[in-house]
């Protein structure tokens, strides 16, 4: 929910944290030492199992509200407080110390970030013919030059989103994060651009979510309020689909969306603008198009690969330092292990 306070481009963001974290972020976490937590609620898509958390740091958090210190994770310093109050002070006392930084552990320290960061954690697989998921949102992120406010629903697009779009400013990223509400995305983005009408604004879905309020669509011609729907068609409940493979030997049930409507004629009988995207050789030209129309809602309905899944992954009981990582980066890291790389 805090992608952008932080630069996203920045070379000392390491990305994001906990289930569909980065590797970096994660075996960072797992392996500090001291651990600053500044108004979050260690909430379990970030914690992963609590008795594993983060096992070797001492815990100093920071919150206005006493009650949510030690609440989740046991906080060894506990400073109750304002955030801006408490920083501002925190930094004036560290001028006034005599304590200086330790050039050669924090070298050591980065260069240790560095390999986990080489093994690319969110690296895919290019198959022939079909669009992965990823890259559709790579192409999202060039062609309105990061500068988008970004709104989405639930499931594997929201990951991809949170992903692989690279925020550099604070509220850009616009979500239902632990609610986790289909159907949120449309109504964000629409009350976004009413918001911020000069603005790109795009609504990251899936064909799941987008008919929670599909009807929206109405509302959008109603109020001129043209955004672009990125529609990450994979024809399954994605995320559902992605449990179901890893942890119940894909027995799917109730996953596959085998009556679905033509998204392309349903935007245009609302009066909007829809494009079909089924070939990638088509994806940068389908994306330059639609935000090209700045007056127009435009629906984006990009088919893409039904088989590919979110990595990393922190599942249920498992430690930041026990994800499941992609076939690429499993590649990676024997390759870097045979070399004697491997931090």
């Amino acid at each position: 929910m805090g992608l952008g306070a932080f630069p996203g481009t920045d070379p000392h963001f390491i990305g994001m944290l906990g289930m569909h974290g980065t590797y970096e972020a994660n075996m960072a976490m797992h392996e500090c030492d001291v651990l600053i937590c500044i108004g979050a609620r260690f909430d379990d898509r970030i914690t992963g199992v609590t008795s594993k958390f983060c096992p070797y740091a001492q815990v100093i958090h920071i919150d206005i509200d006493p009650a949510s210190i030690s609440k989740t994770i046991n906080a060894d310093i506990p400073i109750v407080g304002g955030a801006k109050q408490v920083l501002v002070e925190l930094i004036k006392q560290l001028d006034q110390t005599e304590l200086k930084v330790d050039k050669k552990a924090l070298d050591a320290w980065w260069k240790t970030i560095k390999s986990w960061q080489s093994q690319n954690s969110f690296a895919y697989e290019q198959k022939k013919g079909l669009i992965q998921p990823q890259a559709a949102i790579e192409e999202l992120y060039k062609v309105t030059n990061g500068d988008a406010y970004i709104t989405s629903d639930v499931g594997q697009h929201q990951m991809y989103a949170a992903q692989f779009y690279h925020f550099d400013e604070p509220r850009r990223w616009i979500n239902s994060g632990g609610l986790g509400t289909m159907g949120f995305g449309l109504p964000a983005a629409m009350g976004v651009k009413l918001a911020f009408p000069d603005k790109d604004v795009a609504c990251v879905t899936g064909e799941g979510s987008i008919q929670m309020c599909i009807q929206e669509l109405s509302t959008c011609l109603q109020y001129d309020l043209p955004v672009k729907i990125i529609n990450l068609n994979n024809r399954y409940l994605g995320m559902v689909r992605q449990w179901q493979e890893f942890f119940y030997e894909k027995r799917y049930s109730h996953v596959y969306m085998d009556s679905l409507p033509d998204f392309v004629k349903l935007a245009e009988a609302y009066g909007h603008v829809g494009i079909l995207v089924e070939n990638p050789d088509d994806l940068h030209d389908a994306m330059v198009e639609a935000f090209k129309l700045k007056d127009r809602t435009v629906f984006l309905d990009i088919i893409t690969d039904q088989e590919a899944n979110v990595y990393p992954m922190i599942s249920a009981g498992k430690a930041h330092n026990e994800m499941d990582i992609s076939p690429l980066q499993q590649k990676v890291q024997a390759s870097l292990k045979a070399k004697g790389e491997l931090v």
